[in-house]
């Protein structure tokens, strides 16, 4: 089964969304905005991650899944 990751680093303030193996990463790159793209050595990408983040309740905070058809 396919698994979604989804991290929140309160001290780095960052928060990173992994839909591939973070194994594979061979390239991080920043596509702007704060936004960086990790990928595979064959250019897939794998996740992403939003820099400059803050939640002031981070244990408060949920992450609702939608599967739009």
């Amino acid at each position: 089964m396919d698994q979604i990751k989804v991290y929140y680093d309160e001290t780095g303030k960052t928060l990173t969304v992994w839909f591939g193996d973070p194994a594979e990463e061979s390239v991080a790159e920043e596509i702007g905005d704060e936004i960086i793209v990790m990928k595979s050595g064959s250019g897939k990408i794998l996740g992403f991650e939003k820099l400059n983040v803050h939640y002031p309740h981070p244990s408060q905070v949920r992450v609702a899944f939608e599967h739009a058809r």
